[in-house]
């Protein structure tokens, strides 16, 4: 997969703090935000408005630098985490993104997105949001019904850190069973981070602990093709669970072909 571009000061600044903590097989260490600052001074480099964009950048958007990557132990990725206020670190993983399968047949579904919205949408996260709402994406994908409940909801966990859930769904399935769903949505160059999933669960078990967590991410794969994916939370990690692909389409793209199909589908 080909790598997103940053302004190559992030990278620099980056593989300093790195190499400032990392010692040969380590998998995790702790530093400080205060730290782009000092490197910056110390290498000349005119910091961003905005200093959280170097490390948002590597973690949801792009690569990290190759002296990085190839420091990780075989068959791991490095991944940043929130490690408390102003604080993160670098942790050893598995896996730390999550990429829409190529391999995966698209469900089409009749487009209910009200043509004003699509008209005055402002980014994609936004737009995926919408349409997800719109076209009840959730309920169709998880089985329940579904109602869209917060945006951008900011919360305080154990560690310090503050997180943000892009929308928060609550649904009920047909024996009554009360759920949460909180949604990450991705657009453009964003990448589905492992980290982010995580928090979502931890939120869960802070604001609605006496309801069943089904944690949901969203990607646009291209204008009108977004990923679904819900996660699954063991007790030493995250998998996913189920993954379907949905084509908003008019109604004259929407063969009777295609619906017999979708009848002797597996579940």
């Amino acid at each position: 997969m080909a790598k997103n571009k940053v302004p190559n000061r992030y990278s620099r600044l980056l593989e300093a703090i790195f190499n400032q903590y990392y010692k040969e097989g380590q998998t995790e260490f702790i530093f400080d935000r205060a730290d782009i600052t000092k490197v910056a001074e110390e290498l000349s480099i005119n910091l961003p408005k905005n200093i959280g964009d170097v490390l948002y950048s590597f973690r949801y958007r792009s690569a990290l630098p190759d002296n990085i990557i190839a420091k990780a132990p075989i068959g791991y990725e490095w991944m940043i985490r929130p490690a408390g206020r102003a604080k993160y670190k670098f942790i050893a993983s598995k896996q730390s993104n999550i990429v829409p399968s190529s391999m995966l047949v698209e469900t089409k579904i009749l487009d209910a997105t009200p043509g004003i919205i699509v008209r005055y949408s402002l980014n994609d996260e936004q737009a995926l949001l919408a349409k997800l709402r719109y076209n009840r994406l959730i309920d169709i994908f998880t089985g329940l019904t579904c109602y869209s409940l917060q945006n951008h909801l900011r919360t305080t966990i154990p560690d310090g850190s503050q997180i943000e859930t892009d929308e928060i769904y609550v649904g009920v399935d047909k024996r009554g069973v009360h759920y949460v769903l909180p949604v990450q949505a991705k657009g453009g160059k964003d990448r589905i981070g492992i980290v982010q999933i995580e928090q979502d669960f931890d939120m869960c078990s802070i604001k609605f602990p006496h309801l069943i967590c089904r944690a949901i991410a969203a990607k646009f794969i291209d204008e009108d093709l977004m990923a679904l994916f819900e996660f699954e939370k063991s007790s030493d990690d995250l998998k996913v669970s189920a993954e379907k692909h949905y084509r908003l389409v008019k109604s004259e793209e929407l063969s009777q072909k295609e619906l017999e199909t979708y009848q002797n589908r597996l579940l």
